[in-house]
Order: structure tokens, then sequence, then C-alpha cells
């Protein structure tokens, strides 16, 4: 017996067709309809977060960055500066509440210029490369987290190339960075470099408004009592002033030979959320707060550099000795 006896014989006719009942019609109309509705509704929610967004940025100060570097006496320039008022295209996948992200920054290089160039080439990659990502709950906290890792991976990484080098580099440098993330400023400062914020607020006598200066920054060197704390339980000593009688600041990026002696590269973070009256930041070095307080500093900028453009009111910030300031614009 064959084994394909049984077996139908093959047919070129299509089976029949099953036909589906009003009813199912009905429900499968009303499925599609459904679908096209959610996906209308998803669509203009998608439309209204990015109208919102619009007018959000629309709503945002104009940012201007302004820098002027002049070498000292030193033989080579030691600082260091980096301007991006718009670094929001640098960020894949950005947090879709964040309309707006620029960076400002100044580097204070000493025993050479290889720690402050490095740290101002490679450090808002890192941070580019480590900001939150998409739809996220606890921005602040996790900018806080950004900053913090960013520092810390500059200074691992440039440890690492100095110390491959023959002989070793013995370079360090401050580091005073300011993140703006639409109308809130987050500061990352190590060293003796600073940050100020011009405010203008009302004075009680007059109906004019006065100049207040806001430190955004925070002073790292031994004499403080913390550092110097935290250098001699690492088995290091402060000496006129300085990590073993030399380095005069006790945070950096760099300075390998003093990392075991407790200079750290952690920086101290402040938030500040910007003001309708608040005209201008200054990040400068310490040279310019040795020669100028920092009301006497932004008292001078809004006395000689205030200048009216278009009607846009233009605070144009003087730096020198690789000074950087940038301006808002109402």
């Amino acid at each position: 017996m064959d084994l394909f006896d049984d077996l139908p014989e093959p047919t070129n006719h299509p089976g029949p067709v099953k036909t589906k009942k009003p009813e199912q019609l009905v429900d499968e109309e009303r499925g599609e309809k459904r679908k096209r509705e959610v996906s209308s509704e998803e669509t203009e929610v998608q439309d209204k977060n990015q109208e919102e967004k619009k007018v959000c940025k629309a709503d945002l100060a104009k940012l201007m960055g302004f820098v002027a570097a002049r070498r000292g006496e030193r033989e080579e320039m030691q600082d260091a500066h980096v301007l991006l008022p718009d670094m929001t295209a640098s960020v894949m996948n950005l947090p879709s509440q964040v309309s707006r992200l620029a960076y400002f920054a100044v580097f204070d290089g000493h025993g050479g210029a290889r720690a402050s160039q490095f740290a101002a080439e490679n450090l808002h990659l890192t941070l580019a490369c480590k900001f939150p990502k998409g739809d996220v709950e606890n921005l602040e906290k996790l900018v806080r987290k950004c900053l913090l890792d960013s520092f810390r991976q500059t200074d691992e990484d440039f440890l690492k190339k100095a110390s491959s080098q023959k002989p070793a580099w013995k370079d360090g440098s401050t580091a005073t960075c300011v993140l703006v993330v639409d109308d809130v400023l987050y500061v990352a400062n190590l060293g003796d470099s600073r940050a100020v914020l011009c405010r203008l607020e009302q004075a009680e006598d007059s109906v004019k408004r006065k100049c207040v200066t806001l430190a955004l920054s925070k002073e790292h060197n031994p004499t403080i009592y913390e550092e110097r704390m935290r250098i001699q339980r690492a088995g290091g000593t402060v000496r006129d002033g300085r990590v073993l009688g030399v380095l005069e600041v006790s945070r950096s990026i760099g300075d390998g030979q003093y990392k075991r002696c407790g200079v750290i590269s952690t920086p101290d973070l402040r938030r500040c959320q910007l003001r309708r009256h608040d005209k201008f930041v200054l990040l400068a070095c310490d040279g310019l707060f040795k020669v100028f307080s920092a009301d006497e500093a932004a008292q001078f900028v809004l006395n000689v550099l205030a200048v009216r453009i278009n009607g846009w009111l233009w605070m144009v910030v003087f730096v020198w000795y690789g000074k950087i300031g940038f301006y808002l614009i109402e």
C-alpha cells in the first residue's frame, strides 16, 4: 500500500473563504478608530511638549561669553579657558525638560600648562558623555553626579597620561566651571579660582538698584581648617600656607606627586537659580582677586563696560591673565 493513498488529491482551487460576522467588522472598525485616536493624542502631546519647550527656550535669558588672556611674568601662558554658550547639540538624547545647555570654564595652571590645557580640552567632552539622557525624574541630582564624575575622570585621565611620560609631568591646575541648564547655574570648582555673580537689587534708601556680588565658588587652600585636617590625615604637612611648603592649593587636577598627601580632585558644587536682574558672571583666576575685591571688580564692569546696543543692555566682562566671563541679556 502506498503511503500517500490516504491523502487527498492536490488541488489548485482556493479553500473556502471565511466570512466575518457584521459584529466582528464593527469591533475591528472601532479598534482601528481607537488606534487612530490614541496615535493622534500622542502626536498632539508631543507637539505640545515641543511647543512648550520652544516657549521655555524663548523665555530664557540669552548668554554671551567673552575672554581675554595675557601672559604674565612666566615664560609661558599657563591658563586656559572654554566658552560654549550653546552645547545642546553636544549631548545625545538630551532630557526633554532641558531646553538649553551652556558651559564656561577657566583653568589656572601651575608647574606647566599641560594640566590646564588637558582639562580645557577634555572636561566638557566627558561632561557631555556623562550628562543625563532621556526622560529623568531627579535632574538636579543627576547633574551633580555628572559633574563629580567628570572631574574625577578628567583627573584620572590626566594623571595616567602624565605618569606615562619620561620624565613624568608634574603639572597641576585649578578648575572653575559653570554649567548652565536652562536658567539654573551649576558651579563646580577646585582650587583658588573663583566665580562671582553680579545681581542688581533694590536699595532701601533709593529707587536705583545697587550691585550685589554673590560668591558661586569656594576657595580651597591648605590654610582652611577642613582642608588642612584632610592633608594631615593623609600624611602630608602644611608649611607657610602650602602643601609640603610648595603647593598653594589643596584641590586640583593633576599634581600627581601631591595626591598621596591629601590633595584631591573632588570639586565643591553650588546651584544658583538665575533671576531677572542678574547681569553677569565673572570667572577669574586668583590673580584678579588679589588686586580687586569681588565688589570692586563687579562695580568696575558695571561702570565702565555697560553699553546699550539696539535696546539691549550688554554687560561685557573684562578679563586678563586667563580670566573669563559671560553676561546675560534681559
